[in-house]
């Protein structure tokens, strides 16, 4: 296998972890009993172990001699961690299982990255495949519940003949109340059994040389060098930007699977439980194309532009959910545009990021921007949008989806304007710190 084919896997393996749990459990938690706060807390673990990662696993991903190694550790003790999250229904148990996994696994998405970028030789034209993989992880995460969620003993009761009329039955018979809450649980279980098998798989992974350090002994740490970045007004610009677009980003995972399972005559969208996975994942098919031309997009469109479209991806498609909550096939079509607001704003982030920092803190620069993609932009989507669709625009048991989508959608009318007037990088890189 390849270098650029391992690199590929290791995508794959990645985010097919985050893609199995991430997308139910925000409709999962309040199943278990959990309060609006307990919520909170269980899903403010992630972002809080990415700035727990800014200062501590990104400097040492810019020294490390054995970066794959830290990857198989962590992923070992991570993939226990949440598979632990399949077996308990108690606030305690689940909430440190969920810290313990958060702390191990969000550094690694850094460190993938680095891995990465340290054994292409065209980054801007590579990490877009190479990245790709993540994006197929994620897909593939997403189709198995088609089947876990479905109802089996009315397939066993139906008796269907033939495999044509056996799938009918079975995708026409999902689960549905607390037995389709009840199998949630296994999004943790196979989660979990990833998480080892990348764990494993990180032991063949190419090496990665350390950066060498701008000066011997330099006494200032990389996160700090990192945060002097801050300093040129482009890229505060755009750390800024990062900032909103991650809580409109996170505002879609937190919301979505909601309004799609909630039946029409309470606002929603009303599709079945076992499709919901699938149709979120139709965004990230679209990514795979995205991601492909993303090399090229840069090229014609320049870093701004790129990112300002993908900015108002968000836009556009809040505005598709506000407006037309009803209209189940646009709300299902309009899952194409996750592509391109991941890969024309996120992916690029990450692209634009390591042509403009200084080799020896590309890690930590990298983990600057995952400070807000992960990190403080995601900590105010888990705190925020759980209270806004459960206390604010809930009433009587039916929820205004027009009124709650039409705050990420200002949010992100904002982010694009103040992207596209105030961000002007400079021609070439990398900045000093």
């Amino acid at each position: 296998m390849s270098t650029r084919q391992r690199l590929f896997v290791m995508m794959v393996l990645e985010f097919f972890i985050w893609g199995a749990w991430l997308p139910l459990i925000f409709g999962y938690l309040p199943s278990l009993g959990f309060s609006p706060l307990e919520q909170s807390l269980i899903l403010s673990a992630f972002p809080a172990a990415s700035i727990v990662g800014m200062f501590f696993s990104n400097q040492w991903a810019d020294q490390s001699a054995s970066p794959e190694r830290v990857l198989a550790l962590s992923h070992l003790v991570g993939g226990l961690a949440i598979l632990g999250c399949g077996f308990t229904r108690s606030f305690l148990p689940f909430f440190g299982l969920m810290l313990v996994h958060c702390l191990l696994y969000v550094p690694t998405i850094s460190i993938t990255n680095s891995i990465a970028f340290a054994n292409m030789k065209n980054p801007d034209k590579e990490f877009g495949f190479v990245r790709m993989g993540g994006t197929i992880g994620w897909i593939l995460a997403a189709w198995p519940f088609t089947f876990i969620f479905v109802n089996w003993a009315a397939v066993d009761a139906a008796q269907p003949i033939g495999l044509v009329n056996w799938l009918g039955t079975a995708l026409g018979n999902p689960l549905t109340g607390d037995a389709a809450k009840a199998a949630t649980r296994w999004t943790f279980i196979v989660a979990g059994m990833a998480s080892l098998a990348l764990a494993a798989f990180s032991l063949v992974l190419p090496k990665s040389a350390p950066q060498a350090r701008a000066a011997a002994g330099a006494a200032q740490p990389a996160w700090s060098e990192a945060f002097r970045l801050l300093k040129h007004p482009f890229i505060l610009v755009l750390w800024l930007v990062t900032l909103i677009d991650s809580f409109v980003h996170n505002a879609y995972f937190n919301w979505t699977g909601v309004f799609l399972g909630t039946a029409r005559e309470a606002g929603g969208v009303g599709i079945a439980s076992n499709w919901i996975t699938p149709v979120m994942s139709i965004g990230q098919v679209a990514e795979i194309f995205t991601m492909l031309v993303l090399g090229a997009a840069l090229v014609k469109l320049g870093w701004r532009t790129t990112m300002v479209i993908g900015v108002l991806g968000h836009a556009a498609r809040f505005a598709v959910y506000a407006l037309f909550p009803s209209s189940a096939g646009m709300i299902i079509a309009v899952q194409v545009l996750h592509g391109i607001c991941y890969a024309f704003f996120f992916a690029t982030v990450y692209i634009f990021v390591d042509a403009y920092s200084p080799k020896n803190i590309r890690a930590s620069a990298q983990g600057l921007f995952n400070l807000q993609i992960l990190g403080i932009g995601a900590l105010l989507a888990n705190f925020i949008c759980p209270w806004l669709i459960q206390s604010v625009y809930t009433s009587g048991g039916v929820t205004d989806f027009r009124g709650l989508f039409m705050v990420p959608l200002a949010a992100a009318s904002i982010a694009a304007i103040a992207l596209a007037l105030f961000f002007r990088p400079p021609a070439s890189g990398p900045a000093a710190t």
